[in-house]
């Protein structure tokens, strides 16, 4: 028993009070059944290339290499569309004493050859050249490499024939049988392109065939092949998707390794003609001048390495963050 508001209230008074009436409307509120919201998920939204780019520019080291990167490309395809330098002309110069001027004299900020070419233009001008072979080589060797990986690896027909053709040319030096194929059509880009193609595109191949039979057997899949599911479906919005770090690293594997076989080739001469600028036909042309003149050949044997150094460290990094298994939070 208590007292409220000087009324002595009982035990019973109260117990009455708390009796509900269930059949007031006004106790109750009408809601609307929303299926949608059993559907929500309280996780954060998630974009895999906002991740890819979150975790690669996170990258000190490779920020730094992609600036590189991107102002030597940028100096090499635009720099001589202003220079207009031709390596076949040597320019009118009348005094003899302005050949091998060192890097920054006169203003030639990587000086001159011995016909007073400036070293500069002469760089920027084979770079171009190198870098388009490379890139050009790289993307026909990954596009033809992936088509025929993504088949080899689901057929068993096509894969007993294809080991048998890898295994033949897997064992001959690329180097050799570029050389073999550009005597026999002749210098030049395409011909050059062409010769390094030619076998490469095999060992890109059985790289993606190694993964593609790594996820073929997977539950999904082998349900979408139930399902009756044709393979280039299979192939293009179930196994594709997860290959991207596996081809970036690919490319960023052979875009340095053309820019050798380029160096290399037409260093020996069997490379791009003599009509055409190259790195490799500039360090070719510049090596008698080691002694007297070593900037002429050092100069570009740097260039060719910061290209590749640089490349192949971005490329990893991207193929790092591209890594759907390095995203998990």
């Amino acid at each position: 028993m208590f007292k409220k508001k000087n009324k002595i209230v009982t035990v019973e008074d109260v117990k009455e009070e708390a009796v509900i009436d269930l059949n007031d409307p006004s106790l109750f509120e009408f809601q609307i059944a929303d299926d949608s919201a059993s559907e929500h998920i309280a996780a954060p939204k998630y974009s895999y290339w906002g991740s890819v780019f979150r975790r690669f520019f996170s990258n000190k080291i490779a920020i730094l290499m992609l600036v590189i990167a991107v102002v030597v490309m940028l100096f090499a395809f635009i720099q001589p569309m202003f220079s207009g330098y031709d390596h076949l002309k040597a320019p009118n110069i009348n005094n003899k004493s302005m050949h091998f001027l060192r890097p920054g004299t006169n203003g030639y900020i990587f000086g001159t050859d011995d016909k007073g070419n400036s070293l500069f233009d002469a760089l920027w001008s084979g770079t171009r050249n190198s870098l388009f072979i490379a890139l050009a080589a790289t993307f026909l060797t990954e596009l033809v490499g992936i088509i025929v990986g993504m088949f080899w690896g689901f057929s068993k027909k096509l894969d007993v024939f294809m080991i048998e053709v890898y295994n033949v040319l897997s064992n001959i030096p690329t180097t050799l049988i570029a050389m073999i194929m550009v005597y026999a059509l002749g210098g030049g880009k395409a011909q050059l392109i062409f010769a390094l193609c030619i076998t490469s595109w095999v060992g890109s191949a059985y790289f993606i065939r190694v993964q593609v039979m790594i996820i073929r057997d997977r539950e999904y899949n082998l349900a979408s092949k139930c399902l009756g599911t044709p393979i280039n479906k299979i192939i293009l919005n179930n196994i594709l998707p997860y290959l991207v770090s596996v081809i970036i690293t690919s490319v960023s594997r052979d875009v340095p390794s053309f820019i050798s076989y380029e160096v290399a080739l037409s260093f020996m001469g069997v490379g791009l003609d003599e009509t055409q600028a190259s790195l490799g036909r500039m360090i070719q042309k510049y090596s008698p001048f080691m002694t007297s003149a070593s900037y002429l050949f050092w100069i570009p044997v740097a260039t060719s390495a910061i290209i590749s150094v640089s490349l192949y460290i971005v490329g990893q990094a991207l193929a790092d963050a591209s890594d759907p298994r390095t995203h998990m939070i």
